[in-house]
This record gives structure tokens, sequence and C-alpha cells, in this order.
């Protein structure tokens, strides 16, 4: 069981902030502040950004073969991407979308490389 708590918090430690950064975005977003390019770049580095964050915390939390973990966690992003898109947006899958998805699996697997590697040698 508290391997799926490890899970859950590396969720949290990545949807809260995400969230908390979409919602300033859409504000300088609304009051016409940024372009529409700008919000699309600076969404994907944040994104990229909290799932890195989550990566670290899961290679911290592991003890061996943190890429797995990584990989997991990104699997787990990726199907949740996935499902708010086909479902709630309607959208469906394409090339692009596809490598975003991959995107991720290999941000989060670098994640948990770093943290693994920054317990070890801290």
């Amino acid at each position: 069981m508290n391997k799926y708590f490890k899970y859950l918090k590396a969720l949290l430690y990545i949807f809260i902030p995400l969230f908390i950064f979409n919602i300033i975005l859409s504000l300088f977003y609304y009051f016409n502040t940024i372009s529409d390019n700008t919000l699309n770049i600076i969404s994907l580095i944040s994104t990229f950004i909290c799932i890195i964050i989550g990566g670290i915390y899961i290679g911290n939390r592991t003890n061996r073969k943190a890429y797995l973990e990584g990989l997991k966690l990104g699997l787990i992003i990726s199907i949740l991407f996935t499902f708010f898109s086909l479902v709630i947006f309607n959208k469906g899958i394409n090339i692009k979308s596809l490598l975003y998805y991959l995107s991720l699996l290999l941000t989060s697997t670098l994640g948990s490389m770093i943290g693994i590697s920054k317990r070890k040698n801290g």
C-alpha cells in the first residue's frame, strides 16, 4: 500500500503546481499580457518542470532501478493526459500527441534518475 501512496504523492507534486501555473497563465492570457505562442511554450516548460520534480521525488524514494519507477510514473501521467484528451476535450490521438506523451515518459525517467543520483551522492 505504501508503494501506491508514493505514486499518489508524486502525482500531487506534479498536478498541484501544474494547476496553479495554468491558472496564472490563463489570467495572463485573459488580460492579453502574453501571446498564444508564449502561452504554449510556457505551459509546455512548466509541465516538464513539474514532471521532473515528480520524477525526482520518485527517484528519491527508490533503492534501485529508478528509471523503471520514472517510466511507471510517466506511463501513469501519459494515461491520465490521454484520458483527459479523449474523454473530456474530445481530441483524437495524432503523431504530435504521441510525441508529447513520449517526451513526458522521458522527462519523468530523467527526473527519477536525477532523484536517485542526488540521494546516493548526497
